[in-house]
């Protein structure tokens, strides 16, 4: 029990990144495609509405996966956040200001004012997908984390985190994420939208695709747990056959959008994004933080785990709770299930601007 909570709750967590990505994923992308997508005021809040409903209940995933890990592995907490903390502060940040730009660009009429929400909006899309690429490229490389477990990573070397290999992923988390939400878009949207959303997907689908296979197999071939020697790491079985998959989903995503199939073709980025994440988490396994000082002072999941008592309390609570809230989301999903075109977005005042994002109708049955 001593060893098998600590694997189960680390399977937990890489499930709640997995979520985080796949829902959050298409999330980003509609705010990043915003300024392609949409030619005025009223087709820019179509796509605001299509996520409208939703994207705060995703970022839900992105918090118990945080709370997850402080209760879990509290070591992996705090040398994670010591060691990233501008990283993952610029990611808070803009998570922060594209909830604010969603709530606050309704509120007055004015089209300066919508500009500077929505310019808030694009720009945290890229910036959140960018640096959350770059530091998951980063927890598979490795920190420079000693024999204590103490990451040396200070403002100075901020910079330092940006290597080839971590900025291949941070594009090829935007390039995935662009194609995922202009399918998402696509399956969710009516008349020139559509198309134009089409269009897009065909665009970036390619650089998806290529940015998947060269970040997937040079992680694998360089940093990867079994490329370094680590004792326990996954199997080599674990990690090619995922990247294969992530890679067929990507294709998957690009050839079915351009034959107008839309609901595979966000089928596709959906596999996509899971296997990703399947061989990112495999890769690093059984170390949650690598180190690239000495192989032997990462830190694995066995020593940043919380007592037995403590994990077993956890997973009776998830056991309730994790099925509440899976099913409190999939009906949400369903409800506002409707594709939307500017034909539902009233011409008028602000005060029904409003009243569109924050309720927006209900699919009919």
């Amino acid at each position: 029990m001593d060893t098998v909570l600590p694997i189960v709750w680390f399977l937990l967590i890489a499930v709640l990144w997995t979520g985080f990505f796949v829902l959050e994923g298409f999330d980003f992308g509609v705010g990043m495609l915003m300024p392609f997508l949409a030619k005025d005021d009223r087709e820019r809040r179509v796509l605001i509405n299509t996520i409208g409903p939703v994207w705060d209940g995703n970022e839900v995933w992105l918090l118990t996966a945080g709370g997850a890990t402080f209760a879990a592995f509290p070591e992996w907490y705090a040398s994670l956040f010591s060691g990233l903390y501008l990283p993952l502060f610029l990611v808070l940040l803009a998570l922060i200001l594209r909830g604010v730009s969603f709530e606050y660009r309704h509120q007055r009429g004015e089209a300066a004012w919508k500009r500077g929400w929505d310019t808030c909006i694009i720009g945290a899309s890229y910036v959140a997908a960018l640096v959350f690429g770059i530091a998951f490229a980063n927890f598979v490389r490795g920190l420079p984390m000693d024999a204590t477990h103490t990451v040396h990573q200070t403002a100075g070397s901020f910079f330092g985190l940006f290597t080839p290999f971590a900025l291949l992923g941070g594009v090829t988390f935007v390039a995935l994420f662009l194609t995922h939400g202009a399918a998402f878009i696509a399956l969710k949207t009516g008349g020139p939208i559509r198309e134009r959303a089409r269009t897009y997907a065909s665009r970036t689908g390619l650089v998806a695709v290529v940015g998947l296979a060269g970040f997937l197999g040079w992680m694998n071939l360089a940093f990867s747990g079994l490329a370094r020697g680590t004792a326990g790491a996954s199997p080599a079985l674990s990690l090619w056959p995922a990247a294969i998959l992530a890679v067929l989903g990507a294709l998957l995503l690009w050839v079915m959008n351009s034959r107008g199939k839309e609901g595979w073709a966000f089928v596709g980025g959906v596999v996509a994004i899971l296997a990703m994440l399947v061989n990112i988490f495999a890769a690093m396994f059984p170390n949650v933080i690598p180190s690239t000082l000495d192989p032997a002072y990462g830190l694995t999941v066995f020593q940043a785990a919380s007592t037995p008592y403590t994990l077993t309390i956890m997973t009776v609570a998830a056991g309730v709770m994790t099925p509440i809230v899976l099913a409190y989301q999939a009906w949400t999903y369903w409800v506002f299930r409707k594709r939307l075109s500017v034909k539902d977005i009233p011409v008028g005042e602000s005060a029904d601007e409003t009243s569109v994002v924050a309720s927006p109708r209900p699919a009919s049955s």
